[in-house]
């Protein structure tokens, strides 16, 4: 059917006749987002550095791409989400510290190849844009691009009626960082008689969230604000602990030669991530009990009578780093780094971790 024929079986009625239809009625507001902008502007500026060549508002970001110091250098991406992690923000109206769990799980992805960090972009969808939740998010990742010595390049605000529930958003990060080849961190040279440690996290960090919602709200029965003794805090704020980023004790360590091999612990926790960099003919047994598993994870467990392997392919279980090293190096490295674990070995086997006291 032709469009003129449709206005005329409709009579030419009020609607065509005499309402003239702008973006704002179909749920789109340009005013809106030109205010969220501006607010983001304030926070991604606060990030630039000597190698940001243009202005956030650009179509495309660009960043020098000198580095006279490096031989070779190797540019490391990576992408990802905080999950629904993001569910605990909105029931808490706690917006600022999802934008630093993004960027610091993006800088913990390249790091483990011995990358720094150079810039970020951020991905932000919504149903309904409500500029100060937009901006609590943009100044969080503001907050942690500046920790982590990373520009906040640019970024998508996208507003899309009628896709996400009210009060939702969904987020999503990338990062791509240098190192010089010759520094490259890849686990090759693994070998059987290498020591295992661990980096302690501060919580979930960004994993594991959808079991953890189902432990907490809908088997524990509590909410957000329920204060429980277990943890010394509330349900929500637990939940809340942002994502360790690892860059700081390690960035001075990445260059030395004494790092075999790295590990960020996220979805698959020790068993599935650990493989990950590992060659084909060793194994590693992880010792538990060598580290302090935070109260939220024995918790859980209790309330849903998890199985012990379900909980370390789920959650970090306190450990957010793994740093493979030699015995000769396991003391200068401990030494220099502010909180360390050694919690297992490599041993002969093919590419599996096993928990002692499984």
């Amino acid at each position: 059917m032709r469009v003129n024929e449709v206005l005329k079986k409709k009579r030419y009625n009020r609607l065509f006749m005499s309402d003239s239809i702008s973006y704002s009625d179909a749920g789109v507001s340009i005013n809106n987002a030109n205010l969220a902008l501006t607010k983001i502007k304030t926070y991604a500026k606060s990030t630039f550095n000597e190698r940001t060549l243009t202005e956030i508002g650009s179509f495309g970001g660009m960043f020098s791409a000198m580095f006279p110091e490096m031989r070779e250098p190797i540019l490391v991406a990576s992408a990802d989400g905080v999950g629904t992690k993001l569910k605990i923000a909105f029931e808490t109206g706690i917006h600022h510290t999802i934008g630093q769990d993004l960027v610091n799980h993006c800088v913990n992805d390249i790091l483990v190849q011995g990358a720094k960090p150079l810039f970020f972009l951020d991905y932000f969808a919504t149903g309904k844009l409500l500029p100060d939740v937009t901006a609590s998010v943009v100044e969080g990742i503001s907050i942690a691009c500046r920790e982590n010595k990373c520009v906040l390049l640019g970024g998508e605000t996208a507003e899309m009626p009628g896709f996400y529930q009210d009060g939702e958003y969904d987020l999503a990060g990338f990062i791509v960082g240098v190192v010089d080849k010759s520094k490259v961190i890849d686990g090759k040279n693994i070998a059987a008689g290498d020591l295992v440690l661990g980096l302690p996290s501060n919580g979930l960090q960004t994993n594991g969230y959808s079991l953890a919602r189902k432990l907490f709200f809908e088997i524990g029965g509590f909410q957000v604000d329920s204060y429980l003794e277990e943890l010394g805090e509330t349900v929500g704020n637990a939940l809340l602990k942002t994502h360790t980023s690892f860059l700081k004790p390690l960035e001075n360590l990445l260059d030395s030669g004494k790092i075999k091999g790295l590990a960020h612990i996220t979805g698959g926790g020790l068993l599935e991530n650990i493989p990950r960099i590992l060659p084909e003919n060793v194994a590693v047994e992880i010792e538990r009990g060598t580290w302090t598993e935070l109260p939220v994870f024995g918790l859980m467990q209790t309330l849903g009578n998890v199985e012990t392997n379900e909980m370390f392919r789920a959650f970090n279980m306190g450990i957010g780093m793994v740093v493979v090293c030699t015995e000769a190096n396991k003391e200068f490295l401990k030494n220099n780094l502010s909180e360390c674990f050694e919690i297992g070995r490599v041993v002969e086997g093919n590419k599996i971790v096993k928990i002692k006291d499984l």
